[in-house]
């Protein structure tokens, strides 16, 4: 099969899928509809499917050949966004959009088994498996970690598996890679800080939490500044703060909540320890007491070099040497792809979404992003040269 070709004959069906997506964007863990499309252009190319974690599906291609199973992830939920862009697919639910590009991604997956299952069908067909990991609630709850826990890794068993996500600082035609550290951990920290109540007019009958949270929140920046190496990488922001009943009532408790984000579980794992020490420590100094805990969150995303060499190579070919860049530093931001890197060797990467003539150029999750539609060949493309690159 010309790939290349066959892509340029869907490409007007790429759209009219990607567009159907966007006029209709359900948020996280309500994909029902576009559980029930995706289901429907499977069946409809004979790919056999089934539901997992509630409104995601996974789809699986089996070639005549044995081999590796290749896993390719497009992330399906949408975000609480009233869009503004003046287009014919502007969504027709109300504060919901396709702000992050996921209508894309997943148009890029449904095109990408189109193709494969072309080719597992022909004469040729493919040394081994495709699953097609069409995954929910990626913006909120990590969709990705219930897939995994529910077996989309398993029988058969992935080997590899691939995923991208759509930017528009790079025009269509273009992808970016980065090889190891690509996006932080999330942990939610939980500080309750607790002293005594007194009359505002006798603070020294009582100890003041306001006062302790004041030095908690100093001290908690001298992690960055003094406990890490200026050459990692970790954020604590503290974004929330509340506490006292009454301006002349010393408060007898505070509560603070935050961020933490890193690169390693090394440095994840130690800034936890630094947080909950200090904590305790200053508050005790103030004659109060200081608890911490985390609410674990999605896991840093850590590319296997092997896999990024493969999709350096293909991109390369396709695109031209002049079009693939590398990523110099690592995000903060998070990505629950991490969760099937975790389960098997994957690497992800970013595609080429804008135009800026076109004027496509809005950044995700805000309520003008569009993407240049030209990227749907270019990741199909990409992603179906990786496959085959992978099962050899």
């Amino acid at each position: 099969m010309d790939i290349d070709k066959r892509v340029n004959e869907i490409y007007d069906e790429l759209v009219e899928i990607r567009r159907d997506f966007h006029r209709n964007p359900e948020l996280s863990q309500n994909e029902f509809r576009t559980q029930g499309k995706i289901r429907e252009y499977l069946n409809k190319w004979g790919i056999e499917n089934y539901v997992c974690a509630d409104t995601g599906v996974v789809g699986i291609i089996k070639g005549k050949k044995p081999g590796k199973t290749i896993g390719i992830r497009g992330d399906i939920d949408a975000l609480p966004i009233l869009e503004q862009n003046n287009v014919s697919y502007c969504s027709v639910n109300p504060g919901i959009m396709h702000a992050c590009g996921h209508d894309a991604h997943t148009t890029v997956v449904l095109g990408v088994g189109k193709i494969i299952k072309e080719l597992a069908d022909s004469e040729e067909s493919i040394n081994g498996n495709v699953k097609l990991l069409f995954q929910p609630a990626e913006e909120t709850i990590g969709g990705a970690d219930r897939m995994v826990k529910e077996g989309c890794m398993e029988n058969p068993k992935v080997d590899y598996v691939l995923g991208l996500h759509v930017m528009p600082y790079l025009d269509a035609g273009k992808a970016e890679l980065k090889y190891g550290k690509l996006n932080a951990s999330t942990d939610s920290i939980n500080i309750t800080l607790k002293g005594k109540s007194s009359h505002g007019a006798y603070p020294d009958l009582g100890i003041d939490a306001i006062a302790m949270a004041g030095n908690v929140i100093t001290a908690l920046q001298t992690i960055v500044s003094r406990n890490t190496s200026p050459l990692n990488s970790v954020v604590v922001s503290l974004g929330k703060i509340s506490g006292g009943v009454k301006d002349n009532v010393i408060a007898d408790e505070v509560k603070i909540t935050g961020t933490l984000r890193a690169l390693d579980d090394e440095t994840r794992k130690y800034t936890k320890e630094r947080i909950s020490s200090i904590v305790h420590n200053v508050a005790g100094a103030f004659g109060g007491e200081g608890t911490t805990s985390f609410y674990d969150g999605y896991q840093a995303l850590i590319n296997d070099d092997e896999v990024v060499d493969i999709i350096k190579e293909n991109a390369e070919k396709l695109l031209g040497k002049e079009n693939v860049q590398f990523k110099e530093f690592p995000s903060l931001g998070a990505e629950d792809f991490s969760y099937f890197v975790n389960a098997a060797k994957g690497a992800f990467f970013h595609l080429g979404c804008g135009n800026s003539e076109k004027g496509i150029t809005s950044p995700i999750h805000t309520e003008n992003f569009d993407i240049e539609e030209e990227c749907l060949k270019v990741g199909v493309r990409l992603q179906a040269e990786n496959i085959l690159t992978l099962m050899k």
